[in-house]
This record gives C-alpha cells, sequence and structure tokens, in this order.
C-alpha cells in the first residue's frame, strides 16, 4: 500500500498552521509539519491538528527544514510527497493536481505560478526577480522551468530517495532542481495559484532574497558550467583585445602614432581573456573526471550492497545489518 504525505516547513505560523494542516489531510494520509526553531505555539497547533510534528532547536533556514521533509518522508517510507507553505500562500486543495502527474512516472511536479498564461496578481517586481532566478537556473543546470522558485512541488518515490540538500537558505529550491537535472529525474510543471494577500506572506526582503539566491547560483555556475563562466567571456575579452590590436597596427602602419595607453589596455585584455578562457577549459575537464568517477563510485557501492539489473528486473540483497521564508 502506497503512502503519500504533506509536509511543510514551518516558522511561527501559529495563525495559519491548522488551516494548512487540516485542508492537506483532505488529500494525503499523513502530514509532517517542520517546525523550524518557532518561538510561537505553532507545533502545538500542528499537533492538535493532527499532523507529525518534527521539531528544529534552533531555526535553521528554509533549506534546513526541506531537508528534515525529505528525511521524515524517507524514513516514514513515503512513496509520494507533497511540499507546501504553511503560511496560506498555497491552496491544499490543489494538491490532487500536483500528485496526478505522479500517477504518470513522473519524479517531480512543481507547482507554477506562471504556466498556462498564470500569474498576473503576482506583483511586477517579483515578476521580473522570479524572471532572473529563472533563466540562471537554467543556465547553470539546463533546468527550463517557468517557477523555479515555487515552494509548491510534488515528489515521487525516486526523487524522495536521491535528493539531499546541502544548503540551509532559500536557494534549497534551484539545488533541487539541478539535483534532479543530474539524477536525470522526469520534471512537469502544473497551473497553480498563489494568494500573497496572507498575514506574513514573507519573512525576508524579496529583493535581498533574491539576490542571495543569484549570488549562489552564480557560485554554483562557476562549478557547474566553466565554460560558460570562465571560457566565453574569456574569449570575447580576448577577441577585443586582439581586435584592438589589429586597429592599432592598422592605424601604425599607416603612419599614426602608437598610443602606448591602449596599446596596454590591449595587451592586458587579451592575456586575461586567454587565460579565463584556458581556466575554464581546464575547470570543465576537471569536473568532467570528477563527475565520471563519481559515477564510478556510485556503480561499486551499488555491486558492494547487492544490486543487480537483469534484462531490466532490478533486484536487491543487502548484507549485514536563517529564517525559514516561502515563496518569494
Amino acid at each position: 500500500m502506497s503512502l503519500t504525505i504533506a509536509a511543510m516547513p514551518a516558522y511561527n505560523e501559529e495563525h495559519s498552521i491548522a488551516r494548512m494542516v487540516q485542508g492537506c489531510r483532505k488529500h494525503v494520509d499523513r502530514v509532517v509539519v517542520v517546525d523550524d526553531g518557532s518561538s510561537d505555539a505553532t507545533a502545538r497547533i500542528a499537533e492538535a491538528a493532527g499532523a507529525h510534528v518534527v521539531r528544529h532547536e534552533r531555526n535553521g533556514g528554509y533549506g534546513a527544514a526541506l531537508r528534515t521533509c525529505f528525511e521524515a518522508a524517507r524514513s516514514l517510507g513515503a512513496d509520494e510527497m507533497v511540499i507546501i507553505d504553511s503560511d496560506g500562500q498555497h491552496d491544499p486543495e490543489e494538491i490532487p493536481k500536483l500528485l496526478a502527474p505522479l500517477k504518470r512516472n513522473v519524479d517531480l511536479v512543481i507547482g507554477s505560478r506562471f504556466c498556462n498564461g498564470n500569474g498576473r496578481e503576482i506583483p511586477a517586481y517579483r515578476k521580473i526577480g522570479m524572471k532572473v532566478l529563472d533563466i540562471t537556473t537554467n543556465m547553470v543546470g539546463g533546468i527550463n522551468v517557468t517557477d523555479s522558485q515555487s515552494g509548491f512541488r510534488a515528489y515521487g518515490k525516486r526523487a524522495i530517495d536521491c535528493i539531499n540538500i546541502d544548503g540551509d537558505g532559500m536557494s534549497a529550491g534551484s539545488e533541487i532542481l539541478l539535483q534532479a537535472k543530474d539524477s536525470k529525474l522526469k520534471v512537469e510543471e502544473v497551473e497553480i495559484h498563489c494568494n500573497y494577500d496572507v498575514e506574513r506572506a514573507s519573512t525576508q526582503n524579496p529583493v535581498s532574497h533574491g539576490v542571495k539566491i543569484l549570488l549562489i547560483l552564480l557560485q554554483d555556475m562557476e562549478i557547474r558550467r566553466p565554460l560558460y563562466y570562465f571560457t566565453l567571456p574569456g574569449m570575447v575579452l580576448a577577441a577585443v583585445g586582439i581586435g584592438i590590436g589589429l586597429e592599432l597596427l592598422r592605424i601604425f602602419y599607416h603612419g599614426g602614432p602608437l598610443n602606448y595607453g591602449l596599446t596596454m589596455v590591449m595587451i592586458l585584455m587579451t592575456l586575461v581573456g586567454s587565460f579565463m578562457a584556458f581556466t575554464g577549459i581546464i575547470l570543465h575537464a576537471i569536473s568532467r573526471l570528477i563527475d565520471q568517477s563519481i559515477k564510478r563510485m556510485d556503480a561499486s557501492r551499488k555491486t558492494r550492497a547487492g544490486i543487480f539489473d537483469y534484462g531490466g528486473l532490478k533486484r536487491e540483497y543487502r548484507g549485514g545489518t536563517g529564517n525559514t521564508a516561502r515563496d518569494n
């Protein structure tokens, strides 16, 4: 018998947690609330409403709470998990829409505020910030989605087992998508609606929140896409430097004066650009070697654990014994 759970990070959400738990219970077998160090009655109210509560002694941030959601799902043996915000921005009645694609072997379903022309009620400044993060996430990991920062998602068994969140902050949403791409998970989006007219709709300034996520994504791009981060800009810089050099040579050939300042700029641009280009190529080669090494290690671990695949039939033989914020 399959087990479907709804899990929600919560930080000082006593005003909305009971309604959210009760709304989720109509569509899932069990509700898990991760109380991320709340100082109010969030945990007590959630338990009274029928949720299984996991408490953090201190506020660890959205990523830490999401990590606990996945750990709880694996501990309970869940086959499907819906992550939903606890502040009332998301409508629990839309949970079946997210669960439906999982029946078609989709691994990760994103509740998108923008697909199918949706999202007209979202403030313009939020749309701009979200689109920047969507484009950056796509550049970093090749994930083409319309709402990379949505906190309303559904995960199948495969996604629950393979996603392991490292960061504690709000960049966890993008981190999950990058891991989904690495693990070749099947991702799909469905239309949802988000209510921003709720009390304490966000505990973080959306501008600073977006900038933090963008910086983290760019740092990840340095590792994942060195050809984009170093080689491409380096080649452009070197090309401009060479172009300046050719123009200076043309002027000098026709008897013009030699511009020493521009010549130094040309030399600097060419050298720096060439260094960046070769650095990107070297880092790309190193990342490929590391990725192949990790794959070999994973294959070796599976072999030692006794996992074999006979014509597509897999058999396993085991031996021995920050503040938790919401969508912005």
